[in-house]
């Protein structure tokens, strides 16, 4: 299992590093914006996450667990349980607990945990469930993971932006890039990767599909 994660680690890392520089380039220009547009930016890049996120799970599961002869063959509860588990259940920690937790530490003045799932159900359950539908008919990986790294950058990014009131000191700065690294990097890695391979047994190395 922990020779498969890393193969597939490999595979996917161009893909997440390319999201997460770019989203640290765009981390200053947030604080040129007001707080509404930050706002605007979660509630539309946080459910496009989190449909790039159950793509990427459900995919890495139904690769390595289902029979693919052009859709998916598996149990579908298995399949959405998996998916939506591992899009809202780490989508939520990515984009609004880690970034809340370096808000907090950081003192920025709009501190405040915004859940999706929660606040934008009518958006994120179905945008997860939508996810989880295209995966069964056409699996990918590589794809849905470079598109969930930007998205869960810039929905990181958007969460810090509603917490903060100008520009702040360079060490700040530094500690945010920090929790962003964090909020990227590893609940992407483990929602797209690790989590779905838990529930796979052992069937020897696979590379992934596009």
């Amino acid at each position: 299992m922990f020779r498969r994660i890393l193969l597939e680690l490999r595979h996917h890392l161009p893909f997440t590093l390319g999201g997460a520089v770019l989203g640290i380039v765009l981390l200053v220009v947030l604080t040129r914006l007001p707080e509404s547009v930050s706002q605007r930016m979660f509630e539309t890049f946080h459910p496009l996450h989190v449909l790039a996120s159950s793509m990427a799970t459900a995919s890495m599961y139904g690769l390595y667990r289902c029979t693919a002869d052009g859709r998916l063959k598996c149990n579908l509860l298995l399949l959405l349980l998996v998916g939506y588990a591992g899009s809202v259940g780490i989508g939520t920690l990515s984009d609004s607990l880690i970034p809340l937790l370096g808000e907090h530490l950081l003192g920025l003045p709009g501190a405040e945990a915004h859940i999706g799932f929660i606040e934008l159900w009518h958006l994120v359950n179905p945008a997860a469930l939508l996810g989880i539908a295209i995966s069964y008919f056409r699996p990918m990986t590589k794809v849905p993971h470079f598109g969930h790294v930007l998205l869960s950058t810039l929905a990181s990014l958007a969460h810090i932006g509603m917490a903060l009131d100008g520009a702040l000191p360079v060490l700040k700065y530094l500690g945010l890039f920090a929790f962003l690294l964090v909020a990227v990097w590893v609940p992407c890695t483990v929602s797209d990767i690790a989590f779905p391979l838990l529930f796979v047994r052992d069937r020897g190395p696979r590379a992934s599909a596009g």
